[in-house]
């Protein structure tokens, strides 16, 4: 896992992939100045999103980091800063699960602007001609069927390395039109204590929720419990 390259420009904290240009760095404070489309679906997530071209660079997401539950109504999207940052630890753990050969996205910065209280940003490259495992689910389960195959050798990987997704479900895996397939979202996720057999069922639980809370095909639980048993065993 690389290092990033850190910076301070027009009062904003930096981190990226390479050095980026001040050209780059005041097209992404525009962006973050921008509204921003939020996700309204709970299989969506709770952060605000907006894609872009950026120079140099090509199609990027712009990940937003916004509060849910309650506290949304106080403070949006300001958090207390204590270590380091949810947008670094989100970047740093993007590049360590593709060099484990998960497929995620691939970060290109992060950026964050104040002190002890801060807002945060996140930038990948975007994941082009994609949908969600649910919604294609919902729309050719065959498809589906065939795709699932795939994620569950993504989420073999996690589980080998004691990684914690925080919000794993079929809202959070896209599936390109190469039938590649991509797991997001991984705010909140960390190292794990628990031992693989715990941390699989914990996934299969949160998962199984999900799929019947909004009413998937049953194929979506089925498969992954099945898939987890057969092509990986716990210890």
């Amino acid at each position: 896992m690389s290092t990033a390259l850190t910076k301070t420009y027009d009062s904003y904290h930096f981190g990226s992939s390479s050095d980026l240009t001040d050209r780059q760095l005041n097209q992404l404070i525009r962006l973050f100045n921008n509204p921003t489309n939020t996700v309204d679906s709970a299989l969506g997530g709770r952060s605000s999103i907006a894609t872009a071209q950026l120079e140099g660079v090509g199609a990027v997401v712009v990940k937003y980091y916004t509060r849910g539950g309650f506290i949304r109504y106080l403070v949006k999207r300001r958090y207390l800063k204590w270590g380091k940052t949810r947008c670094q630890i989100e970047y740093e753990l993007l590049q360590k699960v593709r060099s484990l050969g998960v497929n995620a996205p691939e970060p290109i910065s992060y950026a964050f602007r104040g002190g002890l209280f801060y807002k945060g940003w996140l930038v990948t490259r975007e994941i082009k001609q994609n949908q969600t495992l649910a919604e294609l689910s919902c729309a050719d389960e065959e498809h589906a069927h065939i795709v699932m195959k795939e994620f569950i050798d993504q989420l073999s990987i996690l589980i080998k390395n004691n990684i914690f997704h925080a919000y794993l479900h079929p809202g959070n895996v896209l599936v390109d039109s190469g039938d590649r397939v991509f797991i997001l979202d991984f705010d909140k996720a960390c190292l794990s204590r628990q031992n693989k057999n715990k941390l699989r069922n914990h996934y299969l639980r949160r998962w199984r929720r999900a799929v019947i809370k909004h009413r998937l095909p049953e194929m979506l639980s089925e498969m992954i419990c099945t898939g987890l048993q057969n092509n990986y065993e716990v210890g």
